[in-house]
């Protein structure tokens, strides 16, 4: 049995959506059932109740699982809830974890995230475990947080000045995770994947105005503008803090600009372009489906769990 966590999340349903596509068995971990009864009916997948920072509501969840992909919410607790799942997990007699992370992750970031999950991964190699790194770059859902201002001013507004990005379409990564997760030789190895190209946020905007037949602008603003709009839009402050940490890096160049397709092409997936992916959110972009009419009263920027499926 392969176990999914945190999977009423973006990036975990798009991998039981995966499963479900393959047509293979899975179990998701939810904290909350009732929130995830879409991803219930399709085939193959069942949902469990549980908590990954309290092992005694685990048992289930747990039962007869040999593998597992870790994720869970980018929170100040993510620290604790990953290792206490890992602690839990091996109990429980869980023969190996794929832990999804990010390309950035080393244990001297000063982006926060990249450090907690770097704390996670070194938990993780010492617990007998056999382990696998899955390391993306940003997804390219991260641009659909821009709806509400591409809507209202064909603009989008970022503190990234002219660095370039890799984002990954979460397609790509979802396949890589069922692979890992469904095919052997993976153990002690970590897997970086990133979008097939370099971009800069001119040459994003470029890609999405291609997409929807309407320009769409990239306005570069100031870290603190980004982190006045942020607070403002209810986004926690240490979120919106280790964020100007990102954004500060991406301008120097940290590694995010790089193109790992080396994973791509181990597990025989073809890498999505950004253009295909603008294109199948055209309507989101333009403001002209369901959820893009939605965006039009909402505050920037959105959360990750605003966004539409992938």
């Amino acid at each position: 049995m392969i176990l999914v966590t945190g999977v009423n999340g973006l990036i975990g349903s798009t991998v039981i959506r995966e499963f479900a596509r393959q047509e293979y068995p899975v179990r998701g971990l939810v904290r909350n059932r009732a929130k995830a009864q879409a991803l219930e009916t399709l085939p193959g997948v069942e949902m469990v109740e549980g908590d990954m920072l309290h092992p005694e509501t685990l048992g289930r969840a747990l039962d007869g699982v040999d593998r597992v992909l870790l994720i869970s919410s980018p929170d100040l607790q993510m620290v604790e809830t990953q290792c206490t799942f890992i602690d839990a997990a091996k109990q429980a007699g869980v023969r190996h974890i794929t832990k999804l992370s990010g390309v950035t992750t080393s244990l001297d970031s000063p982006f926060l995230f990249s450090r907690m999950h770097a704390e996670i991964s070194r938990h993780l190699e010492r617990s007998g475990l056999a382990w696998t790194f899955l390391r993306p770059s940003q997804f390219m859902t991260e641009y659909l947080r821009e709806v509400p201002t591409i809507v209202a001013e064909r603009a989008f507004f970022l503190p990234f000045e002219d660095a370039k990005l890799t984002p990954v379409d979460l397609e790509d990564v979802a396949k890589a995770a069922f692979a890992l997760l469904t095919t052997a030789g993976h153990e002690s190895k970590t897997y970086m994947i990133s979008g097939p190209e370099a971009l800069s946020m001119t040459e994003v905007a470029e890609q999405i105005s291609l997409a929807t037949g309407s320009t769409v602008r990239y306005v570069n603003i100031s870290v603190e503008e980004r982190n006045r709009i942020q607070l403002a839009a209810g986004i926690p402050a240490y979120v919106a803090d280790a964020l100007d940490v990102q954004s500060r890096l991406r301008q120097k160049g940290n590694g995010e600009e790089v193109v790992h397709l080396e994973t791509h092409t181990a597990l025989g997936i073809r890498p999505t372009p950004f253009a295909s992916f603008a294109r199948r959110h055209a309507a989101d972009f333009l403001g002209t489906s369901e959820w893009g009419r939605a965006q039009k009263e909402r505050k920037h920027p959105l959360g990750l769990r605003d966004l539409p499926s992938a």
